[in-house]
């Protein structure tokens, strides 16, 4: 795995200026329930003490491994060469095609813009989708989440409350 210090996380989920604190809320749910770290890139479109935010991730948050960095580059930084998965509505592969490793990083763009062009040109060959009806024009936040992490543990061999990854 990519981090040197402290417990590792079975993935990384990042929230790449996110606008919404029910959403964020409900992903640090899952994130405690994947084992997975939760990392915010600023700016974020509510207050870290947000009610809401709170609020949505019931008494989960106090469980989360969660951390809030300035920008992308110092999020690369922080994650020291950990591999990122970045998903978008037009990415040519779908997400279930990965082939996830412990430690890799699924990164989610804000609700209302998705993530900037310029990130996914520049990792081109690791941007994802979802499949949906082309009457949709997006999922959830949370729920996008929740699909693309879930099946990372899938792929990882995770069962029941296990907490890091076993070989497949």
């Amino acid at each position: 795995m990519c981090l040197s210090h402290g417990e590792k996380p079975l993935v990384h989920i990042v929230l790449h200026q996110p606008e919404i604190p029910d959403n964020t809320g409900n992903v640090g749910r899952t994130c405690v329930a994947l084992g997975a770290k939760l990392w915010l890139v600023r700016p974020l479109g509510f207050r870290l003490d947000d009610r809401h935010l709170r609020r949505a991730g019931l008494d989960y948050w106090q469980h989360l491994d969660w951390e809030v960095v300035d920008d992308w580059p110092a999020l690369l930084d922080r994650l020291g060469g950990c591999r990122p998965w970045l998903f978008s509505k037009h990415a040519p592969t779908i997400y279930s095609a990965a082939a996830f490793s412990p430690g890799d990083v699924l990164v989610f763009g804000s609700e209302s813009q998705g993530l900037p062009r310029s990130l996914l040109e520049s990792h081109g060959d690791r941007c994802l989708r979802i499949p949906m009806a082309m009457e949709a024009r997006s999922l959830n936040l949370a729920v996008s989440v929740a699909v693309a992490a879930f099946e990372a543990r899938r792929q990882l061999g995770v069962r029941g409350s296990q907490a890091q990854a076993s070989a497949p």
